[in-house]
């Protein structure tokens, strides 16, 4: 063997190792994902004695920090390099888990009813701010994976990036089947064995990626300079992207909404003064598309448990089954992704996934009595249409903004998750409270009156069904009011969540009319030193719309 030869093997050997680290490192984030979403439905309510509004915020805590992180790092992550945003990221997961494991400590053998209260306080916030350190580290390692792989194969971006992101629901499935083996662990026992899944994948990928030999970005590669990295982001950007941020920070923090209109303006203001560009309309135009998106797939994912409770139990199933069978029809179909997406291009094949995603959700909201069969042809239908939403949005951006490198590629994931943790949990909670109450005023007015308190969240103010005063009910036919309520309230809210993919498919026709009206979709690949637009528009063409 020649010496060439062997370099090129050694090489492509090492990026084997770095890809499916990588691979690795986003099933750990799906682990953790899947563990908490799985507790918060079935334990951390009764445990820490909160309101499913509460519990949305809980699980959103767990995701909008992904924002920070992601955009944060992406940043600066071409300068301090992806081995230490690696290393990061498995710092937060040993966090966390010391963090989840306090607050289970801190409920254990109290009895007394006022000193139970101030332990389930306590252990919430464990909870809640562990869960955020938790999503800090799930977002460094979306920060380093995505420019990686789309440095590594920057002529099929969209293709890898799919297969890449199969790790998601491939990590959904493993995790899954573990969490739904130790389903009784998770309803009566210590849940904190459930949680502590998540060290078998952070410890492997640390184990593949800490003397793995990462590669330039290819911004870097083609000369693009910092400055023109932030441009393709621009000030349109900065205003959604920071004033999500500083949004959340405000309901954390407890500062108003003029603080966090001043401290958005001002970043806003000095981004568009350094980069004298409010950003590439494309990118705005699909920045506007990710949050319905990522309500679509992360929010519903969040809930599915939950909402499919009722059915999946008469049935005689546990509800995560819905999720893993989802997860296992992602998986499989994105390490397909390469033929897909060459025969329909990538804007075809959103067109038909938003479509399948609103005949699926409305399909799962009618299945509230249905058989066994029903709910998973429709949990089919669902799965088809949410496969290719968020990595084909990331293939898109990389190749339509190949200049923004890891900002535009990794910022675009961010706004989607904090979109999900600010709006779109606290609102599915919210929607399922509102009907539920409004069914529960019509059927039996007494109970009630008994139950309903009132509520408010960042999109205004509901009345729900208080958990405590629930407990109170001992009389039967109130009890099964209050089942039948709760029950339509879950179902309502998989009905209205289709009006997020129904917003993304008009979203997607107006950019298939787009690209149709310019010769049909393109990439654009970055080749010149200068990288200027004219010398990177050429690329290689996807299929002809």
């Amino acid at each position: 063997m020649s010496d060439a030869s062997a370099v090129e093997n050694r090489q492509s050997k090492g990026d084997q190792i770095l890809f499916w680290g990588c691979f690795i490192a986003l099933i750990t984030t799906s682990f953790a994902f899947f563990s908490r979403m799985y507790l918060c439905d079935v334990r951390f309510g009764a445990d820490f004695g909160i309101s499913k509004v509460t519990v949305g915020e809980l699980k959103g805590a767990g995701v909008w920090p992904f924002a920070i992180s992601i955009i944060l790092f992406s940043l600066i992550i071409d300068r301090i390099g992806y081995r230490f945003a690696m290393l990061f990221s498995f710092v937060c997961y040993v966090i966390y888990m010391i963090m989840a494991c306090l607050a289970y400590g801190s409920i254990q053998g109290v009895t007394d009813p006022e000193t139970l209260k101030a332990a389930q306080a306590e252990g919430y916030n464990l909870l809640y701010w562990g869960s955020i350190v938790l999503a800090l580290g799930n977002g460094t390692v979306e920060a380093f994976i995505n420019p990686v792989v789309a440095t590594m194969f920057s002529r099929e971006k969209t293709k890898w990036l799919n297969i890449l992101h199969a790790g998601w629901p491939g990590g959904l499935v493993i995790g899954g089947l573990i969490t739904v083996a130790m389903a009784d662990t998770a309803a009566t026992g210590d849940w904190r064995m459930v949680l502590g899944v998540i060290a078998i994948p952070a410890v492997i990928f640390l184990a593949m990626l800490i003397k793995a030999e990462f590669p330039v970005s290819e911004r870097e590669q083609a000369g693009v300079t910092y400055r023109e990295m932030l441009a393709e982001f621009g000030g349109f950007g900065a205003l959604i992207g920071f004033g999500l941020i500083f949004a959340q920070l405000g309901q954390v923090l407890g500062f108003g909404l003029g603080v966090v209109i001043g401290l958005a303006a001002v970043v806003t203001v000095a981004f568009g003064a350094y980069t004298r560009n409010v950003g590439r309309p494309v990118m705005a135009f699909l920045i506007i598309i990710m949050m319905p998106l990522a309500t679509t797939e992360i929010g519903t994912d969040g809930w599915i448990s939950g909402l499919m409770e009722h059915p999946m139990k008469e049935a005689g199933y546990n509800p995560g089954w819905v999720l893993i069978y989802t997860s296992a029809i992602m998986m499989v179909l994105r390490f397909f992704a390469g033929p897909i997406v060459h025969k329909l291009s990538p804007i075809g094949l959103l067109v038909i996934s938003s479509i399948l995603a609103i005949v699926g959700l409305f399909a799962l909201s009618r299945c509230g009595s249905s058989g066994l069969g029903i709910i998973f042809a429709a949990a089919t239908l669902y799965g088809f249409g949410k496969t290719f939403f968020w990595p084909t949005m990331l293939g898109i951006t990389a190749e339509q903004c190949p200049k923004g490198g890891a900002l535009t590629l990794n910022a675009i994931s961010g706004i989607g998750m904090i979109a999900v943790g600010v709006l779109g949990f606290p609102y599915i909670g919210a929607l399922q409270e509102k009907t539920a109450s409004s069914v529960l005023q019509e059927s039996d007015a007494a109970t009630a009156q008994a139950v309903l308190v009132d509520k408010a969240y960042v999109l205004g103010d509901y009345q729900a069904i208080d958990p405590d005063r629930v407990a109170t009910i001992t009389d039967e036919t109130a009890k099964s009011a209050l089942a039948s309520a709760n029950q339509a309230g879950q179902f309502d809210a998989l009905a209205k969540m289709a009006l997020f993919p129904a917003f993304m498919l008009a979203c997607y026709i107006v950019l298939f009319l787009y690209f149709k009206s310019r010769g049909g979709y393109q990439a654009q690949v970055l080749t010149g030193h200068e990288a200027k637009d004219e010398e990177f528009t050429g690329g290689v063409p996807a299929a002809v719309e």
